[in-house]
């Protein structure tokens, strides 16, 4: 019985180590290349869906910005679903800029550059990361 319960405990414990072991990463290659000038900075946000339009993502990430190009690498990102958000900080203050009636007066883009008109969704955004690295042109 020992003997048994010792075979099951080994069999358990490899099916452990081999289910740890396949839970690869990959990385998430943001390029962009339309940037109006090269004040401030570019804010480059990877969001899931509980974290899109809500505040920081699992992963952020601020760069300089050269001759109008970006281009940026999450790294270590494990499969699922995500989406990406950009965003000109050209005052490097932090945040987005609005006008009075609401309106950014900095750029921004997200994964997919989907044509908006109304507040950027989740669903237009998101794209799959699945058994390879990606990259992705973002447009402002």
């Amino acid at each position: 019985m020992k003997t048994l319960a010792l075979f099951f405990s080994i069999i358990l414990t490899t099916t452990f180590v081999q289910a740890q072991d396949s839970l690869e990463t990959h990385s998430i290659t943001i390029k962009i290349d339309n940037a109006v000038n090269d004040n401030g900075s570019m804010l480059i946000g990877l969001h899931t869906e509980n974290t899109f339009m809500k505040g920081k993502g699992p992963d952020n990430k601020k760069s300089k910005i050269v001759d109008g190009k970006v281009q940026v690498t999450f790294e270590n990102i494990t499969p699922g679903t995500y989406a990406v958000m950009v965003f000109h900080d050209e005052n490097d203050n932090g945040k987005m800029d609005f006008d009075i009636n609401g309106m950014p007066l900095e750029s921004y883009g997200m994964s997919n550059n989907p044509m908006l008109y109304g507040p950027p969704r989740f669903t237009d955004a998101k794209f799959n990361l699945e058994n390879k690295d990606l990259e992705l042109d973002v447009r402002l």
